[in-house]
């Protein structure tokens, strides 16, 4: 196999600590890096000074380049001999768009590499102190995006949905929330289900909320929680004890499922 000449790299969270080895050393050895709006002012100041840095970050109808752009972007640099770091948040295989990236560097015989990294659902369990899968509570564990709801349901049938024996982690569904926990509850999941919370998990801006899913789009108006945020739906949450749930009714669940 040729060297790689891009490399499709997770930055993890956001705490530079949480970086694999690998992620770092790339990030130190890049002649370009081009990175996602979710990269971390920390993890930045890796990049040295002789690097070249292009932003092509994106948020909710606000993209900096559309992913075609990007894809020719990454494509062109490439072409002229660079070694190219890709940086992406999380994980480059959650919900990074890194298929599309691949492909077009694949079409083209541009050698490239992914590098896995931690995902924003192992930092916010971690967080919270808890297992996403755990033998008594939630064996089962589903990774499902909130971004492509806001015009049609969930892309699970309702046996997955319906199914309190697993973890739903929701990426990108803080402004669709109302609607998942609607749907999650017309399927016949229980209202005291337990619910968290967690915005800008593993930065110094992290913050943390225990509710239920009946409570969950009252309690992120309530604390204006904003992207990025994730919503994990388990009854291992019921298990969290560095944080206090949000009310009685929520207090009555993590009795009902501890």
């Amino acid at each position: 196999m040729k060297e790689p000449q891009v490399y499709l790299v997770g930055a993890g969270p956001g705490d530079p600590d949480l970086l694999t080895v690998k992620a770092q050393r790339l990030i130190m050895g890049a002649q370009t890096i081009v990175y996602d709006r979710l990269i971390s002012k920390d993890i930045l100041k890796l990049v040295p000074a002789s690097c070249s840095q292009i932003y092509v970050g994106k948020s909710t109808n606000r993209h900096t380049l559309p992913q075609e752009e990007i894809n020719k972007l990454l494509l062109n640099l490439a072409k002229s001999g660079q070694i190219v770091v890709r940086l992406k948040g999380g994980d480059p295989g959650i919900f990074g768009r890194v298929g599309e990236e691949a492909d077009a560097l694949a079409l083209h015989n541009i050698p490239y590499e992914i590098v896995p990294g931690i995902t924003a659902a192992q930092a916010s369990a971690s967080a919270l102190g808890i297992a996403l899968t755990h033998r008594d509570y939630a064996p089962k564990l589903t990774l499902i995006s909130g971004h492509r709801m806001q015009n049609q349901p969930f892309a699970l049938d309702e046996s997955e949905l319906i199914d309190p024996n697993q973890t739903l982690v929701i990426y990108m569904g803080v402004s669709t929330a109302e609607k998942l926990s609607t749907q999650l509850l017309e399927v016949g999941r229980d209202s005291d289900t337990p619910v968290a919370l967690i915005e800008r998990v593993s930065s110094p801006e992290q913050r943390v909320f225990l509710t239920t899913l009946d409570d969950l789009a009252d309690t992120i108006e309530r604390h204006q929680i904003k992207p990025p945020a994730l919503i994990i739906v388990s009854k291992v949450i019921a298990t969290c004890s560095r944080y206090s749930f949000e009310s009685d009714v929520a207090d009555i669940a993590a009795k009902k499922y501890g």
